[in-house]
């Protein structure tokens, strides 16, 4: 499944949020890196605990 470029963002954001309020990122993070380039790595590594849930159409 292919995720649309808002559910990406939608990740992506809330992820860094998580690590913004103190939850440990999933990957090593290098020094200098922002929440959002730790939540983008660990999305590319999937590794991200979320999940997007389709709706039946």
């Amino acid at each position: 499944m292919e995720l649309t470029k808002y559910e990406l963002a939608r990740i992506i954001g809330a992820r860094a949020l998580q690590l913004a309020r103190g939850a440990p990122p999933l990957i090593k993070a290098r020094k200098g890196m922002d929440f959002i380039n730790v939540a983008e790595v660990e999305l590319g590594k999937k590794v991200i605990p979320l999940a997007v849930m389709k709706e039946e159409t």
